[in-house]
């Protein structure tokens, strides 16, 4: 999901057209690295650490390589580091006594350290199999930085009691890096309460002088964090109100976006209901439960986004671990025949789908490709084949282990739907890619406006987005400039047609005509409206 394709609508390009200006690839303008702007505008989500890693790996990459790609590198580095302070967080949190299985009266439970491992692999797999992962976790946007830092948070407050010095050190790191993502008051709120809770542990009466040093450290680097947003005017309120009553919306947007994890994440809560009358005692569940309430409060109260939802996943995954141990053998079976079935059908609907675009046969996927995405025109790619190839004999293998008899592990239920999950992502990011590229890509709008002006070296625009100004820097290799300031060399002028009916009289009242439209491929609603000058320029 991040190799062979362009950025995509919106968000995805319009961080990359952040990073590009802070590497003045647009020319020499004026850059400010503290507070990064994009068509004379600033960055509404306060960001600036996303920004200055896409932009420092533009300019220490290699100039053979595409900046896209470049920007891309420490994403990539940002989501592994999300799966791997996942599981190390869920492995900590499943050392804590009060997580611990109850010892048999003549031994042969499993080993603290091996319960603990074989917990943490059920944590991955259930955040791999999350369905509201797969293409956030792909773009380069303050989004996956703010997933990142937020999961070493989580995994900084689990290892409070096991590895003070490594977690606070990754404690300063991830709040400060949270809080310079574009979420400070988030910062704040998950580091101060989750150190409350892993303060409270009653395990360990002893340790309260640690455990309040722990505290006072986490306090310290929020002061010194929230200091340096002020610093920096980075604080933002992005509370909508519009949205808080529509409970369906939010309900609907729960129940796919976390799926399968919030199922079991309801179970754990059931079965272990009796503990969570002292969650002080039961830091395995009272810290992933307070990241889950924050991420969904906040989800709630900033206009239902998926992004701000996204940050409760490795949380929810956490508590759908603890659902595993207890799973009776028919849940167990129940999953398994559902994810088998789910996840095939949708692999088989790829290939078909792919082979039509193919051959024709059958004729119905194709022609409804063609009436989707008029225009495109698949090409065949023997390297992306053979990578779906594999990825699908990987999948039938894991079905057939599923379903022999092997030694029984905790994590199993978890097994089919993390792999279905990963199965559909790469098949969709092998064989539907030109597909994809075609239709979330800026690249054919531009496309169809520069065949109509012709080469150009600028063009003028009005009421345009930054994504799409980027997109038209980045494809078209053109300087935008504002229409405000009009220009004799520059012929042409673009403009948003969302915004066309606020300014058209102001254009007609300039000089300006309408000349064409170019729409995008998959929100025709989308398009850029084309004017040339009423009077023929010399």
């Amino acid at each position: 999901g991040f190799v062979g394709r362009a950025p995509w609508k919106a968000d995805d390009m319009e961080a990359f057209g952040f990073m590009l200006h802070l590497t003045q690839a647009f020319g020499p303008e004026a850059v400010s690295w503290l507070k990064p702007s994009l068509l004379g505008q600033t960055d509404i989500h306060a960001a600036l650490l996303p920004y200055w890693l896409g932009a420092w790996a533009i300019q220490l990459s290699p100039s053979a390589m595409p900046m896209d790609l470049a920007a891309r590198l420490p994403f990539i580095g940002l989501l592994t580091l999300t799966l791997a302070a996942t599981w190390y967080g869920v492995y900590a949190l499943a050392r804590t006594p009060a997580a611990q299985p109850v010892t048999f009266a003549f031994g042969g439970e499993a080993r603290p350290a091996d319960y603990a491992r074989a917990i943490a692999d059920g944590g991955l797999l259930a955040l791999l199999a999350c369905l509201g992962l797969a293409r956030l976790s792909h773009e380069a946007t303050p989004a996956l930085a703010q997933l990142s830092f937020s999961t070493l948070l989580f995994f900084a407050l689990a290892n409070l009691p096991r590895k003070r010095i490594g977690a606070w050190v990754s404690a300063a790191i991830a709040i400060v890096g949270l809080a310079l993502s574009g979420a400070p008051a988030l910062a704040m709120i998950l580091g101060i309460g989750g150190a409350f809770i892993m303060a409270l542990d009653t395990h360990k009466p002893s340790a309260l002088r640690a455990r309040s040093v722990d505290v006072a450290w986490v306090l310290l680097i929020c002061l010194a964090t929230a200091a340096l947003v002020s610093a920096l005017g980075l604080w933002r309120w992005r509370v909508a109100y519009s949205h808080v009553l529509e409970i369906k919306a939010i309900t609907r947007l729960l129940l796919w976006f976390t799926w399968p994890a919030w199922p079991l994440a309801l179970w754990t809560l059931w079965r272990w209901r009796y503990q969570l009358k002292q969650l002080s005692a039961n830091p395995h569940l009272a810290l992933p439960l307070w990241f889950v309430i924050v991420a969904m409060g906040t989800t709630w109260l900033s206009g239902l986004s998926d992004r701000a939802l996204l940050l409760g996943l490795p949380a929810m995954a956490t508590l759908a671990a603890f659902a595993l141990p207890t799973l009776r053998r028919s849940v167990g079976a129940l999953i398994d025949w559902f994810t088998l079935v789910f996840f095939s059908a949708g692999a088989l609907i790829i290939w078909v789908v792919w082979t039509s675009m193919q051959t024709g046969l059958p004729a119905q996927p194709a022609i409804n490709v063609a009436r989707l995405a008029p225009g495109f025109t698949h090409v065949f790619s023997g390297a992306a084949v053979v990578f779906a190839l594999m990825a699908s004999l990987v999948w039938a293998s894991l079905v057939k282990w599923r379903a022999g008899r092997h030694r029984a592990a905790i994590w199993k239920s978890m097994a089919l739907p993390a792999g279905g999950a990963i199965l559909c992502w790469l098949l969709v990011m092998s064989l539907w890619l030109p597909l994809l590229e075609f239709s979330r890509s800026y690249a054919p709008m531009v496309k169809k406006v520069t065949q109509f002006t012709g080469p150009v070296d600028c063009l003028q625009y009005a009421g345009i987005s930054r994504a799409q100004g980027t997109a038209f820097r980045f494809h078209a290799q053109v300087q935008l400039m504002s229409a405000q300031t009009p220009q004799t060399d520059c012929r042409w002028l673009i403009v948003d047609r969302a915004n066309l009916s606020l300014l058209s009289t102001k254009l007609k009242m300039l000089g300006w005509t309408e000349a064409a439209k170019a729409p995008r491929v998959q929100n025709k609603e989308e398009s850029i409206v084309i004017f040339k000058p009423t009077v023929a320029l010399p």
